[in-house]
């Protein structure tokens, strides 16, 4: 059996945080707000594993309500959600993500994005794919209020 999900994420871009994005610390005079350290691309993902294996979304999981969550890396966010793809059967197939910022450049960061969300998934570095885009300066991406992430996955049982 095969399952589709889609994710979403969006942060605002602030003075006084760093910019962390598939777990990579990103050196940037901003970086995004959140009660986590606000990855976007991370949260994506754990959006689209969560659909996927219908287990609501990262604001029912992780609520920002919970002090235990404050500040917490959404890499370990990550492997709490395998986890509960693992205790269902589920196994991830793929990851198509896409981050859509106006700057900081992600290409440089993308094959480290890549390997982090492997690791922590224990899947190959081949099954994730990132990519990223800009808006062409238009919207809150291309403006630089924002970063924002979409990402599909495929699991299997």
């Amino acid at each position: 059996m095969f399952r589709v999900g889609l994710g979403y994420d969006v942060h605002k871009l602030t003075e006084n945080r760093d910019l962390i994005i598939g777990g990579v610390k990103i050196p940037y005079e901003k970086g995004l707000l959140g009660h986590s350290d606000a990855d976007v691309l991370i949260h994506a993902i754990m959006d689209a594993l969560c659909g996927a294996a219908k287990l609501g979304d990262i604001g029912k999981l992780f609520p920002d309500t919970d002090p235990k969550y404050k500040g917490i890396s959404s890499l370990l966010l990550l492997g709490s959600v395998k986890e509960e793809l693992d205790k269902k059967g589920w196994k991830v197939v793929n990851i198509d993500s896409i981050i859509v910022a106006q700057r900081p450049k992600m290409r440089p960061y993308v094959d480290e994005m890549e390997k982090n969300i492997a690791e922590v998934l224990g899947i190959d570095v081949d099954m994730i794919n990132v990519k990223a885009t800009t808006e062409v300066e238009l919207g809150f991406t291309g403006s630089g209020e924002g970063i924002a992430s979409k990402a599909v996955c495929m699991i299997e049982k």
